[in-house]
């Protein structure tokens, strides 16, 4: 039984996607959303600004608000309470730092722009690769 699940989410449709396929489908777990500020893009644009920031952790959580404010209002329709998570770095590492706390991990199939996947490399794949626990991957 899945009772508690990390849905990594960006501002996505996929991502999106995955929040409601895991509210639909597991409506009695422990959701938790994680948003990762500061991964790498092209040209180093999203890090190197969260860096160059007086308190890079005090912008990530005011960057991340969007996501979870359409997370939270998703998880209402479904009457289901969610929690917020930021971490900062590398997606797809920040996402498997934290999955020995959860019993699966549901993620939308990509993200992002087609420039930023062919360069930095798709999170889903990484993620479905290399994690310790099962992980849905929602299209």
């Amino acid at each position: 039984m899945i009772s508690r699940l990390l849905v990594p989410m960006d501002d996505s449709e996929m991502a999106q996607q995955a929040l409601e396929y895991a509210l639909e489908n597991h409506p009695e777990a422990e959701i938790t959303v994680l948003h990762v500020e500061g991964g790498p893009s092209v040209m180093g644009g999203a890090a190197t600004a969260l860096a160059l920031e007086e308190d890079p952790e005090e912008a990530a959580e005011e960057h991340s608000k969007a996501v979870f404010e359409e997370a939270r209002e998703l998880a209402t329709e479904y009457d289901v309470d969610i929690t917020t998570e930021v971490q900062m770095g590398h997606p797809a590492r920040a996402i498997l730092n934290r999955a020995d706390d959860f019993d699966a991990i549901v993620l939308g199939s990509h993200s992002g722009s087609l420039v930023d996947r062919l360069i930095v490399g798709n999170v889903a794949q990484k993620v479905v690769r290399q994690s310790p626990i099962p992980v849905i991957v929602a299209r």
